[in-house]
């Protein structure tokens, strides 16, 4: 019944806008016809409705085949005009080979001319009106199915950026009744565009000078729309905005979906990735999809924040069929359904329940589906909770992947892909140690028929657990941001930056290695605090406090480069390296490992594993040792450049 009555509605539009183009053609028509009568008395009655049916029937046939009602004139564009215009030309065309043909009464071309073009006036004027009502909520006749937003309640907003995209933006909003907000200015710094009046709006500039007097108009927000910003550029735009006091939106910047197809536009609040300290590293590989495609492909982990992004992104490469592996249903629940509703019936997946730490379930899975790709995504990461539980720590993470790398051999997997992290190089904490004790497990399997890789990159922007999301909900509920220490330092990716380097790594040639990714610079954490804060509208330190409460056990001021060039070796791929630290021969891996599940047989504490893990990795050393020379670190040194490049234009004390 609502299709139909949908289907009725639109048939009904087009009606009434066919007869409305009738009536106003026909007034054009008529009275140059009648004016043309008046000085030609041959021109009888019959005669003079034959050639008003002619013009007629000729002008709206050509409209009807050309598809001329078929636009939504509420959203009408230049092309949607500029086919009317069309449309009217032909049909004039043929009205003058029928007048020369047929006709017995030629009618002088100065006449049909004029009668023609100003009944196209008139149509174009009507749909022009109609466009200007629509947009100015202005309309007697609003639709059914929106309430319109009083104006009164809507947010006056500036837009920066002047281009196409900063238009389509107003064109956007004017016509949306339901939108929460109303352009007023638009704010650009060509000095050809300042001044004038685009859709209605002043355009006003340059930014350097609008600035300073923001607070003096009727400005709530800001939304940034311009175009493929350097990150620079971006930083810089955006805290010049934050300065005003208004709150700062952004339109339609795509930073979350690097390397996808572009997605629907939208005005939203702006993400620390926005403000990435770095080049965003794109990953786009078009070899990927061919590697891919066609395979049997099984992600444990799948329900965290890196697992689930693979996920998302092997689904597009149209995969034989996708084996999303958690021990937690909440989190794979959630991706199979997401999967579910964009692909329907065209991807096969399936999700399985289990522990890698279950040697025969793990096997179970193995034999059942037969994986030709394994990405291993599953383990613990939380540093604290790992100090406290070291016994878990070692059993999840490296008996996990043990036991996992065993089924992939014994069940001919092609490829086995660690995922792995940059608290792997000279660890200060369990988590770091157990997840090199993995690197290397996989690097002493060289005689195995199926390749082994691990894949080491820094903190995911955005992930469960990270200290992004942790801010956040401190600064909604007032403060304090709570870091540890002010002179912590880290690495920083996104996560669709994560899995698509994963992805990349995952169909290199290599076999036994350790890809690292070139990071950039390192950033401070305090420095995000100050960011976030600002981002969400407060002062740091002023509105929303910044509380320093200790380091935590095992806990490292700074993480190591990841790329060195005495360590490692360039790849094709600018930005991704290979570890050169020599593969552990198999039989010692092994050895290691037996001694390992013996310990955490007899219930060892955790002081007894850490000084066994410690015995087993000569990098493994106390966080408190290695926090000690912190300050001499090239790492802290870069770190510190980078704070001064970020704070002095915001005026915020290092």
């Amino acid at each position: 019944m609502s299709g139909l009555y949908k289907k009725f509605s639109w048939k009904s539009r087009i009606a009434v806008l066919f007869l409305l183009d009738i009536l106003f053609i026909s007034s054009s028509y008529l009275f140059f016809l009648f004016r043309y009568r008046l000085h030609e008395p041959q021109m009888t009655w019959p005669v003079y409705w034959t050639i008003y049916l002619t013009m007629l029937g000729c002008v709206m046939a050509c409209r009807v085949t050309l598809k001329a009602y078929n636009h939504m004139w509420r959203y009408a564009t230049s092309d949607t005009f500029l086919l009317m215009v069309f449309a009217d030309f032909f049909g004039g065309a043929l009205y003058y080979a029928i007048d020369r043909i047929v006709l017995t009464h030629h009618l002088p071309i100065s006449i049909f001319v004029s009668a023609f073009c100003v009944g196209l006036l008139l149509t174009l004027v009507s749909r022009f009106l109609y466009q200007f009502l629509r947009r100015r909520d202005l309309f007697l006749f609003p639709s059914r199915s929106v309430v319109p937003i009083d104006k009164k309640n809507k947010i006056n907003v500036a837009i920066v950026g002047a281009g196409e995209m900063g238009v389509f933006l107003v064109q956007e909003l004017l016509m949306n009744h339901n939108s929460r907000y109303h352009p007023v200015f638009l704010i650009d710094n060509d000095r050809r565009k300042i001044g004038t009046v685009i859709e209605g709006i002043k355009v006003i500039g340059p930014d350097h000078e609008v600035i300073s007097t923001i607070h003096t108009l009727p400005i709530q927000e800001i939304i940034i729309a311009l175009p493929k910003l350097n990150p620079e550029r971006r930083d810089e735009i955006f805290r010049q905005y934050m300065t005003t006091g208004c709150k700062v939106m952004v339109y339609d910047y795509p930073v979350e979906r690097i390397g996808l197809e572009k997605t629907k536009r939208l005005v939203r609040d702006i993400n620390i990735e926005d403000l990435l300290f770095r080049e965003t590293v794109s990953m786009d590989d078009q070899g990927a999809k061919s590697y891919y495609q066609g395979k049997t492909i099984l992600v444990t982990g799948a329900g965290g924040s890196i697992g689930s992004e693979l996920c998302r992104q092997l689904a597009r490469m149209q995969p034989k069929r996708l084996i999303l592996l958690d021990v937690y249903e909440n989190g794979v629940y959630d991706l199979g359904q997401e999967l579910k509703r964009q692909y329907g019936a065209a991807l096969d997946w399936k999700t399985v329940i289990a522990s890698v730490c279950d040697r025969t379930r793990i096997n179970e899975v193995f034999v059942r589906f037969h994986p030709q790709v394994v990405f291993h995504a599953a383990a613990h990461k939380h540093v604290p909770l790992m100090e406290e539980n070291c016994g878990e720590a070692i059993h999840n993470n490296v008996f996990g992947t043990f036991y996992t790398a065993l089924a992939a051999e014994k069940n001919g997997t092609e490829r086995f892909i660690l995922i792995s992290t940059d608290k792997a190089v000279n660890p200060t904490n369990m988590m770091g140690a157990t997840k090199r004790l993995c690197e290397m497990v996989i690097q002493s399997r060289q005689d195995s028929d199926t390749d082994f890789v691990a894949v080491r990159f820094g903190n995911v922007l955005g992930s469960n657990g990270s200290v992004v999301p942790l801010f956040r909900k401190q600064i909604e509920e007032g403060g304090p941001v709570t870091i540890t220490d002010k002179r912590i330092i880290r690495y920083f990716m996104t996560i669709p930056e994560a899995a698509q380097l994963v992805l990349r790594c995952g169909r290199r040639a290599e076999r036994n290695e350790v890809y690292v990714l070139d990071m950039g610079k390192p950033v401070k954490i305090i420095d995000l605090a100050n960011k976030l804060i600002s981002l969400s509208g407060f002062v740091p330190d002023k509105d929303i406090k910044i509380k320093e409460i200790g380091l935590r056990p095992g806990e490292k001021l700074y993480e190591e480069l990841l790329v060195k060039a005495d360590e490692c070796r360039k790849t094709a791929d600018e930005r991704v390296f290979i570890e050169l630290v020599p593969a552990a021969a198999k039989d010692e891996v092994d050895k290691t490992l037996n001694a390992l599940r013996q310990a955490i047989d007899m219930r060892a504490d955790d002081s007894l594993l850490k000084e066994l893990m410690m015995r087993i990795l000569p990098s493994y050393r106390e966080a408190t040792e290695v926090n000690r020379h912190a300050a001499e670190t090239p790492e802290v040194s870069a770190a510190n450049a980078a704070a001064l490049e970020i704070t002095e234009p915001l005026g915020i004390p290092i």
